[in-house]
C-alpha cells in the first residue's frame, strides 16, 4: 500500500453511505423521478430527452462527437438513439459542411415542438426542487459540483460508460 491509499487490507471500506458515486446518483434519482413521468408522457427516455435538450440548446448543428461530449452518452449508445430519434422526424441528419463524410444532426420543426411543450413542465418542476430544496441551496450546489469538475475533470471517449 503506498501512503496515498486510504484503506488497506485490515481496515474497511468507507460506508456504502459514504460513497461520492452513490450520493451523487441517489441525488440524481430524486431529480430525475421528478422529470420521468413528463418525458415517458412525451414517448421519451432520459437518454433521447437529453440529446434533443442538448440540440435545442446549440446555436448550430451538433456532430455526434460533440453530442457524445455534452450529454455523456457513449458513440455507440448514440448512434442508436440518433436513428431512434430520426425515425420519429425529431432530428435530422446533414452533411457537415467542413467534412462531406461528416453528419451532423439537428432538431426538426417536430423536435422544436416537442421541446416547447416539454419546456413549461420541466421549469415547473425546477421550481417545486428549488422550492423544496432552497434557492441558496440549489445555487450552491451547482457551485460545488462545478468545483468537482472544474477540479476533477471530465471524461473522455473512452471513460463514458454505458447508459
Amino acid at each position: 500500500m503506498t501512503q496515498h491509499d486510504t484503506t488497506n487490507a485490515t481496515e474497511p471500506m468507507r460506508s456504502f453511505a459514504r460513497s461520492l458515486p452513490m450520493a451523487l446518483l441517489k441525488a440524481r434519482e430524486s431529480v430525475m423521478v421528478r422529470f420521468r413521468p413528463s418525458l415517458r408522457a412525451h414517448g421519451l427516455t432520459e437518454q433521447q430527452w437529453r440529446v434533443i435538450r442538448a440540440m435545442s440548446a446549440a446555436d448550430h448543428k451538433l456532430r455526434p462527437m460533440e453530442l457524445s461530449q455534452m450529454t455523456f452518452i457513449s458513440m455507440p449508445s448514440l448512434s442508436r438513439l440518433l436513428k431512434t430519434l430520426e425515425g420519429r422526424d425529431l432530428i435530422k441528419r446533414g452533411r457537415h459542411v467542413g467534412d462531406l463524410r461528416g453528419s451532423e444532426f439537428g432538431l426538426t420543426p417536430a423536435g422544436h415542438a416537442m421541446v416547447a411543450e416539454i419546456a413549461p413542465h420541466a421549469e415547473e418542476i425546477y421550481v417545486e426542487i428549488e422550492r423544496l430544496v432552497g434557492s441558496k441551496e440549489i445555487e450552491q450546489l451547482y457551485y460545488v459540483l462545478e468545483q468537482v469538475v472544474q477540479r476533477l475533470g471530465l471524461p473522455g471517449e473512452d471513460d463514458l460508460g454505458a447508459d
